[in-house]
């Protein structure tokens, strides 16, 4: 979550020329062939802290300054020619190379979807120089996700969708702040609505994730199911998702219907 220096925007005029071909080769180079090992870590279950860590989270109004290069870029991409907060908003939130940004996309074409990732180097496989930039209906921004989130709720977006796929989970236990439903900026990042989607692939975050959800919107709609393969569940393919299930990888999702969370 550190930050990065600069966040330079995108030279897009000819971004017609990028085709999806392109991107699809990125996108294979990406997911190596090499097995995966599963999330190790001394905690088996819920944290014993998540409760009181969520709850005081809840009760503060987290001050921290935004991070001044996300702020350039959000100002970027609102400049952005195709670009409209009023459509549905769809978020990507650490869409590492964009290549499951694309795949959203294609599933909700009627909607702006945006992936972020605050990786220059995991954002170049897309082919671009410098961000934000956008194909379509789908825009890529560098950024750091607590205040792009803030960002975003300042200026009034109320999502339609939010998938946070496969993000790093710390497992070690002395590091469950760094957790994004156990880091301040998690009460704030479900008031921007909509249906949230987590996918990881270790149950013990599923666990806390759907759980830190319940603690903040109590009127939440919570599932969470597992599967093999992520193809069993729709057609959002990702890099990460793909290696896992390659590996025997058991993978977790929880979805939420953030619709009633007022907090």
């Amino acid at each position: 979550m550190a930050g990065h220096d600069t966040v330079p925007l995108a030279r897009c005029s000819n971004h017609h020329e990028i085709e999806p071909r392109n991107i699809d080769e990125k996108y294979r180079q990406y997911v190596t062939i090499m097995n995966s090992s599963p999330v190790k870590s001394s905690q088996s279950g819920v944290h014993q802290r998540l409760d009181s860590v969520v709850l005081r989270h809840l009760k503060s109004d987290w001050r921290q300054p935004l991070h001044q290069p996300t702020i350039n870029a959000f100002e970027k991409l609102l400049a952005l020619p195709g670009f409209n907060a009023g459509r549905n908003l769809i978020l990507d939130s650490g869409c590492g190379t964009g290549a499951s940004t694309r795949l959203i996309a294609e599933q909700f074409p009627d909607s702006i979807v945006i992936g972020i990732d605050q990786s220059a180097d995991r954002l170049s496989r897309l082919g671009f120089e410098e961000f934000p930039c956008s194909i379509g209906n789908t825009f890529w921004i560098r950024a750091e996700l607590a205040s792009f989130w803030r960002l975003a709720l300042e200026n009034g977006w109320q999502l339609e969708r939010h998938y946070l796929l496969y993000p790093n989970p710390w497992p070690k236990p002395a590091h469950l702040s760094r957790r994004w439903h156990a880091h301040p900026v998690f009460p704030k990042m479900l008031r921007l609505g909509g249906q949230l989607e987590l996918r990881c692939n270790w149950e013990v975050y599923a666990d806390e994730f759907a759980r830190a959800v319940e603690l903040v919107c109590d009127n939440a709609e919570i599932s969470r199911e597992s599967a093999r393969n992520e193809a069993d569940w729709d057609a959002i393919k990702t890099p990460f998702g793909s290696k896992y299930g390659r590996s025997g990888h058991t993978l977790f999702r929880v979805q939420a219907d953030l619709q009633p969370c007022s907090h």
